[in-house]
């Protein structure tokens, strides 16, 4: 009877104080492409992601219905970091699905114009606002109806203190003439939320430095790579001393436990928590997560950590290395000597015939790519040939009538077949991740091998030259690159050979792998020239190359690749490709195959495309 009375006391009182309109709610996931595409178009920074903002304790003063019904304590702002735009995960705010669209539109265009970190909020929160309704007229309409939607939902100030009323006139004259306001007045508790200005102090998120024990190893759930935009939040983070291990909560009176104690050790070993589900609830509703050093040694550890296999189970090294650059991008310079290259070969691959599962498809294509072959022609001007050049030889007659020195060369004409101007490398990201299952009956590093076959199969039968490539890193020393196929050497059992062997390597610094590739093809004589990139995730290693470095450091190579004429174009199974490759390859320099099980069939069509 008493869980019956307080449920019922819990839905009647949140009904009478809830302020949110849950019916006309706007979802982050709803609206992240558009609203990214409009943010990169006003001029924002495009190697950011749109990802799902934190809540987090305003403490400004609430209603009486509010404190009882424990509502609104947290909000959820905008802000930006070197990393992502962030945006609310969900936004009800108003009664209007429209406006609250429309609040993610005027929130992206603001931190479209955000030009650094935030020292005076008031100051730059109003120089914000005024330079985007400057630039961007059209949006004016759009921010006086979410003005007055916010100021409705804004404390009144008469029902305020002084000094609260004080600062809440100020906020409200900001709000409404941009620019007019210099100085917030003082108060004892902060001011309510501002929901059309960015976060007034964002923190460092945890997951913002790279886990030096991190990297793609932790990536291999595919649960983990499927969630959705609302649940990829990130966490504020706070380094504590360590407590005492003796110090624990039998002497607590349990009903003083309020909420979920505040440490959260990550060196745990016997008390983690089975449920993970129940685990992931309680995360979730921390605001901070303490890190501790346990500067006690522990009695077991599991290296989280990959090690190169001994030199008698690894490839074959074909050299010691070439060391290339890498791109800083906080310092805006080209590091020279970062990287060191390490070409390989596999040692025990021992030739084959194609699967028989891909041999019908392989027919197939073959049919299909052989009328890219070019026709037979005939070559003029032959010094031997089939027939005689009538045009060569009437020329050499007048000349030689004319009196005119000449040399019978030349004047035959042979039928040969001809040749497209065209080479093609490949390049295949073989990384820890395509280790993982996809539709619960094959891997993705099985289909990346069927798709090499059958490229191979394909480009074999237009007689293009090609050679083909694998890649994975450990650190920026090395970076193994498996030579799958030489340009100058044909398919055939030794190549298949070669692709059957290929296993999940590392991780990937594809910048380096780029830029290793780049060499290679131009060098290549050829009048069109391309390189195709074969991936199954974003640019990461062990080490700072984990999230923008190695971003910028990628799209970085890919300048430098096209500034030598090449053509770069990727081709990715990652769902989330929208979020960075357009920043990587440009809006028409990639493509997303949502099956990857079709990516074997897909990709030799998508090179005839290319080519054609």
């Amino acid at each position: 009877m008493e869980e019956q009375v307080g449920a019922l006391w819990h839905r009647a009182i949140t009904r009478l104080s809830e302020r949110r309109h849950p019916f006309a709610a706007v979802t982050l996931e709803e609206v992240a492409v558009p609203i990214g595409i409009f943010f990169r178009a006003l001029g924002g920074d495009g190697g950011l992601q749109v990802e799902a903002a934190e809540a987090s304790a305003h403490g400004a003063r609430r209603g009486f219905l509010q404190r009882l019904a424990g509502l609104d304590e947290k909000v959820e702002l905008a802000w930006r970091d070197e990393r992502s735009l962030r945006l609310p995960a969900r936004i009800d705010l108003f009664a209007e699905r429209a406006l609250n669209r429309d609040l993610y539109i005027w929130l992206a265009a603001l931190a479209a114009q955000q030009t650094g970190p935030t020292r005076d909020w008031l100051v730059e929160s109003q120089d914000q606002a005024r330079r985007t309704l400057s630039r961007f007229p059209g949006l004016r309409p759009r921010y006086r109806r979410l003005l007055d939607a916010h100021l409705d939902l804004r404390p009144d100030p008469r029902a305020l203190p002084a000094d609260e009323r004080a600062r809440e006139e100020a906020i409200r004259l900001a709000l409404k003439d941009p620019g007019s306001v210099t100085r917030l007045p003082t108060a004892r508790r902060p001011p309510y939320p501002v929901v059309l200005w960015l976060h007034p102090d964002p923190e460092l998120p945890a997951g913002a430095c790279s886990d030096p024990s991190g990297g793609e190893a932790q990536d291999i759930d595919r649960d983990a790579a499927v969630e959705s935009l609302g649940e990829r939040r990130r966490r504020r983070a706070e380094r504590v001393a360590m407590p005492e291990k003796d110090q624990g909560l039998i002497t607590i009176r349990m009903e003083n436990i309020l909420t979920w104690g505040e440490h959260v050790q990550v060196d745990r070993g016997t008390d983690e928590e089975d449920d993970l589900e129940r685990a992931r609830t309680a995360a979730a509703d921390l605001d901070r997560i303490s890190v501790a050093r346990d500067r006690q040694a522990s009695g077991a550890r599991l290296k989280f950590d990959l090690d190169l296999p001994a030199e008698s189970e690894d490839d074959l090294v074909l050299s010691e290395g070439i060391l290339l650059p890498e791109w800083d991008w906080r310092k805006g310079t080209l590091c020279p000597n970062q990287c060191r290259v390490v070409p390989l070969i596999a040692a025990d691959a021992t030739p084959c015939a194609l699967p028989e599962h891909l041999r019908r498809t392989a027919h197939r294509l073959r049919h299909q790519f052989q009328a890219l072959a070019p026709a037979r022609v005939w070559q003029r001007s032959q010094s031997d040939g089939q027939e005689i050049d009538l045009d060569a030889y009437l020329r050499f007659a007048t000349d030689r009538q004319a009196g005119a020195g000449t040399h019978a060369d030349g004047l035959y004409r042979d039928m040969r077949k001809g040749a497209r101007d065209l080479v093609c490398l490949l390049l295949s990201d073989l990384s820890l991740s395509t280790d993982t299952w996809v539709d619960d009956h094959a891997r993705v590093i099985d289909v990346i091998r069927d798709s090499l076959f059958l490229f191979a199969e394909s480009l074999a039968a237009t007689g293009d030259r090609f050679g083909m490539l694998g890649f994975s890193s450990r650190r920026r020393d090395p970076v193994r690159i498996h030579s799958l196929k030489d340009f100058d050497e044909p398919h055939g059992a030794g190549v298949r050979g070669r692709i059957a062997a290929i296993k999940p390597g590392y991780y990937t610094r594809m910048g380096a792998a780029i830029r290793y590739s780049t060499r290679l093809l131009a060098a290549q004589p050829g009048g069109r020239r391309l390189l195709l990139i074969l991936s199954d995730g974003k640019p990461n290693d062990l080490d700072r190359y984990e999230g923008r470095y190695g971003i910028e450091d990628t799209r970085r190579a890919v300048q430098e690749a096209r500034a030598l004429g090449l053509t770069c174009f990727c081709v990715t199974i990652d769902e989330r490709g929208n979020d960075y490759l357009p920043h990587l390859f440009g809006t028409g320099g990639y493509v997303v195959i949502r099956r990857p099980t079709e990516l074997p069939a897909q990709l030799p069509v998508l090179y005839a495309r290319l080519t054609a």
